[in-house]
C-alpha cells in the first residue's frame, strides 16, 4: 500500500512513525510481499526528492494481521539507540484489543512462559519455565464493552512472538478473528482486532520525551464505535 502523509504519527531528522494497516509487513518474509520499509523509502525519497538510496531501519515489528504505530529509523545512530531502548524496556507500548469474551478479572497482570513453534508460526504457553521457554508478562483491563464484544488495553511488558494473541487466548479472551489462537470466524481482510495504540519513550537524540496516538482503523465499524464510545478523537 502506498504511504500517504495522513498515515505518519511522528517525524523529525532521526525517526518516522508510521499508522500500519492490516496486511501491510515490517520485514520481508517467504510470500516476498513488498514491505513497510519499501513504501517508506518511496515516500521520503519522492517528497525529499532524494538521489540513491534512503537509509530506513526497522526497530521493532507488528504481525501481519495487526495494525497500529510502527517506528523506524532514518539514521544508524536512532537505528542503534532504539534497539537498545527496546532491549532495555524504555519504549512503553499500549494495545487495544477487540474479543467476544469479557476477561474475569476485568483487569489484571498475566505471567506464564511462552515457547515460540517456528513451524507452527505460533506461541505456546506454560505455566512454569523450560527449554526454549521465555517469560511473558503483560497487563490488562477491559476498557469498554459493546452488545457483542469488549475493548481490551493491553500494556506489554515483554515482548514476545505473539505474546498479547497467545496471553489473552489463555485467559479464555481470544482476539477478534484470530483463528490461530482460537476465535471461530475470520474478520473481513484477514485481520485481527489487534491495534498497536499508543507508545511512548524517550527520543533517543533529543531525549524529549515522545508519545504517539494510532487512530484506529477507520474501515472497521466496530473499532470506531469503541473510540467513540471512550470519548477519543484520534
Amino acid at each position: 500500500m502506498e504511504l500517504t502523509p495522513d498515515r505518519i504519527l511522528y517525524e523529525d531528522n532521526h525517526l518516522i512513525i508510521v499508522n500500519k494497516r492490516v496486511g501491510e509487513i515490517v520485514q520481508g518474509d517467504k510470500t516476498g510481499d513488498r514491505t513497510m520499509p519499501d513504501d517508506v523509502r518511496d515516500f521520503i525519497a519522492r517528497r525529499d526528492s532524494k538521489p540513491g538510496n534512503v537509509f530506513l531501519g526497522v526497530t521493532h515489528r507488528l504481525d501481519r494481521p495487526t495494525s497500529g504505530a510502527v517506528i523506524f529509523a532514518k539514521t544508524s545512530k536512532a537505528l542503534s539507540r532504539m534497539n537498545d531502548l527496546f532491549r532495555d524496556g524504555g519504549v512503553d507500548k499500549i494495545y487495544w484489543a477487540l474479543t467476544a469474551n469479557k476477561p474475569s478479572p476485568p483487569e489484571g497482570l498475566l505471567t506464564g512462559w511462552l515457547f515460540r513453534d517456528r513451524k507452527k508460526n505460533r506461541s505456546f504457553s506454560w505455566k512454569e519455565p523450560g527449554e526454549g521457554r521465555q517469560e511473558a508478562r503483560l497487563k490488562y483491563r477491559c476498557l469498554a464493552s459493546g452488545e457483542r464484544y469488549h475493548l481490551i488495553e493491553v500494556e506489554l511488558l515483554t515482548g514476545r512472538h505473539h505474546q498479547i494473541r497467545c496471553q489473552l487466548a489463555d485467559l479464555g479472551c481470544p482476539i477478534k478473528g484470530d483463528l490461530k489462537y482460537g476465535f471461530p470466524r475470520s474478520n473481513k481482510g484477514g485481520g485481527i482486532g489487534l491495534h498497536a495504540r499508543r507508545i511512548s519513550f524517550l527520543h533517543p537524540v533529543k531525549k524529549e520525551r515522545v508519545t504517539v496516538t494510532a487512530p484506529v482503523p477507520e474501515e472497521d465499524p466496530l473499532w470506531l464505535y469503541f473510540q467513540e464510545t471512550l470519548g477519543e478523537d484520534t
